[in-house]
């Protein structure tokens, strides 16, 4: 692809994700429109993505769409050569209704190809997620032909979401001769662009600023925030990346490794970070009171491990060390004062 055919559309270019990717299409020569829910932000995402390295060329733009809505997509997709799909809604709590999270993820992502197959565009790259993987009748380390089962104990909200929305995206692929591509990217951490941080960040956040005496026995997979955007690009550009899912995770750490890193790397913030483990009993207790903790209950000492070998193998992606996005999270947090 070159950039006079027309720009890549990045939705949910405001996310945490979706800036990255927007600073490394741009770095890479390309011409970036983005889709905001609403453009009242769209100075300050533009300032945000500009700030990364390398930046700077490039026409950047947005249009107004949500993924609730047909308005706007036709404007979006006019004259692109490939779209990046990272918007859809994260949790920071157990919803009341799972619907909350599932009906905006699984129409939006079909909102948006079947947008993109009228616009005829070929090639078009999903978010997708670990969720979408780790929580079924498979064992770690996890691989790209294992699926959560959406009815199985493990299935939270979030997780059936994640794996409904890839699901319908391969099935409307399969039927529309669309080249999907998906990504499913872990915990990602790393520097964030601007003082709007995403929720994954927030547990480095809530580290540094001594919000957890305690972590209970937790572990995820750990990514940069920058790798993941890599993956996002090799996979709009890689011939053989067409109708494949990747795996762009690390290894799998827990809450107090990430804390260990920081303890280490970040002494001033020593004293603010947790200095035990919950038990797991001790957890559950606490997870009657706390909706964060009740979030990750049914995780409690399991194994996260993944493999990222395809996406190093057909990709070429070669990602950091999980302790270098453990620390540009924190150095970013600290240098915007958010902590």
């Amino acid at each position: 692809m070159q950039t006079k055919n027309g720009p890549v559309v990045v939705t949910g270019i405001g996310g945490f994700l979706g800036t990255h990717v927007a600073a490394r299409l741009l770095r890479a020569g390309y011409d970036v429109r983005g889709t905001l829910r609403s453009l009242k932000r769209a100075n300050s995402i533009e300032t945000a993505i500009r700030s990364a390295d390398g930046a700077t060329a490039g026409e950047l733009s947005f249009v107004e769409a949500d993924l609730l809505s047909d308005n706007g997509w036709k404007t979006a997709f006019s004259g692109a050569i490939g779209v990046i799909h990272t918007a859809s809604p994260f949790p920071s709590t157990v919803p009341r209704d799972e619907n909350e999270l599932i009906r905006p993820a699984r129409e939006g992502t079909l909102r948006v190809l079947r947008n993109v197959k009228k616009a005829g565009i070929r090639r078009v790259v999903l978010t997708s997620s670990i969720a979408a993987i780790n929580y079924g009748s498979g064992r770690a380390p996890f691989t790209e032909s294992d699926w959560t089962d959406v009815e199985g104990p493990l299935a939270a909200p979030y997780y059936k979401s994640k794996t409904l929305a890839e699901r319908a995206a391969w099935d409307f692929a399969g039927e529309n001769d669309l080249e999907l591509v998906v990504i499913n990217p872990g915990m990602i951490l790393g520097p964030i662009l601007g003082k709007d941080s995403a929720t994954s960040v927030g547990v480095v956040k809530n580290l540094l600023k001594g919000r957890y005496p305690a972590v209970p026995d937790f572990s995820m997979s750990v990514v940069d925030v920058r790798d993941v955007a890599e993956a996002h690009v090799l996979a709009l550009t890689v011939p053989e990346a067409a109708g494949e899912r990747f795996i762009a995770g690390g290894e799998a750490l827990s809450l107090k490794d990430i804390a260990g890193v920081l303890k280490r790397d970040f002494p001033a913030y020593a004293r603010k970070l947790p200095k035990f483990v919950l038990p797991n009993w001790l957890a559950r207790l606490a997870a009657r009171f706390d909706p964060g903790l009740k979030l990750i209950i049914d995780e409690l000492g399991r194994d996260a491990r993944v493999s990222n070998e395809k996406a190093r193998r057909v990709l070429g992606w070669k990602p950091r060390s999980e302790e270098d996005a453990i620390r540009a999270s924190a150095e970013s947090l600290i240098a915007a004062g958010l902590v």
